[in-house]
């Protein structure tokens, strides 16, 4: 079992990212399916001691967007990695394609709705990110955001570098009002999300999670593998840095997240209000008098 390095998988302006060079699969960081229950379960009690911290301090909120390819684990690696803490201190916001409401906003205000309050954790299970990821893939969806064409660059590249400046700027803003924020890409290979959606189909159980859209959108694999590593690259900054996580190995996948939210929850300057042990004293006392007079 090898040694945990988080760096290993952390992105940001002084790491450069390619991810035809990125493996989808790394050595286990557990012995065994058990070994990787244990870890995950102790894991859990320290990110809900170190988010109750961050709770009672209420200075910081922390926001953790996953993105992936379809099948890639997001569901069940939310469901498990967060299992521990404290649902009344957890929000999680999926979002899906825009109706027509978000589009009539700017295309980040659907997200401002979802932010989390101070001393809460926020999970975005898709996010702002799929407005230069599905809309650079399919361009043609521009065309829906009721954007003035006059405000439109008539060169592509200019458009995306613009939308990934306003991300920058959004994610800068977030962190200087005590925000930070972890960014998750779950690098799955194409034949093993293969696998996962033929399991899918052959379970009835799971049949409604695949579309024909979904196959169709399987088409343009090389296409979302070039937008990732261009969005990657232009929105992994020192506050905010994306990890990309080999996730072949859903077990490890989930060992490594967890490792990687736990570090980062008790990396935070936080810490319990400053007791007083006389006023403590003092409560007690009338407590028992409250109760001594039933």
């Amino acid at each position: 079992m090898q040694k945990f390095n988080t760096n290993a998988f952390r992105y940001d302006e002084k790491r450069s990212f390619s991810i035809s060079e990125t493996p989808t699969l790394t050595n286990p960081f557990y012995t065994s399916e058990a070994d990787q229950s244990k870890q995950l379960d102790e894991l859990a009690v320290r990110m809900d001691q170190a988010q109750n911290r961050m709770h009672a301090d209420e200075h910081y909120g922390l926001l953790v967007v996953f993105q992936a390819m379809d099948a890639a684990g997001k569901d069940s690696t939310i469901r498990r990695v967060f299992k521990g803490v404290n649902p009344s201190r957890f929000k999680m916001a999926p979002f899906k394609k825009p109706d027509d409401e978000d589009l009539k906003h700017d295309f980040l205000w659907r997200f401002w709705q979802e932010l989390p309050e101070r001393g809460n954790i926020g999970v975005f299970n898709r996010s702002y990110y799929e407005e230069v990821l599905a809309l650079r893939v399919h361009p043609e969806r521009l065309q829906e955001q009721y954007i003035p064409k006059n405000l439109l660059p008539t060169n592509d590249k200019t458009l995306w570098n613009q939308r990934f400046g306003d991300i920058v700027h959004f994610e800068d803003y977030l962190f200087r009002n005590g925000f930070p924020i972890v960014k998750f890409y779950l690098h799955v290979d194409k034949k093993e999300q293969g696998k996962r959606l033929v399991a899918r189909l052959e379970d009835t159980e799971k049949q409604w999670k695949l579309s024909e859209n979904d196959l169709e959108e399987r088409e343009f694999w090389p296409d979302y593998l070039q937008a990732y590593e261009d969005t990657i690259k232009a929105t992994a900054t020192k506050q905010n840095p994306w990890y990309v996580i080999p996730s072949d190995d859903r077990t490890n996948q989930q060992l490594i997240i967890a490792h990687i939210l736990t570090e980062i929850l008790e990396s935070l300057p936080v810490h319990f209000p400053e007791t007083d042990n006389k006023e403590a004293g003092k409560l007690i006392k009338q407590i028992k008098k409250q109760d001594s007079n039933q």
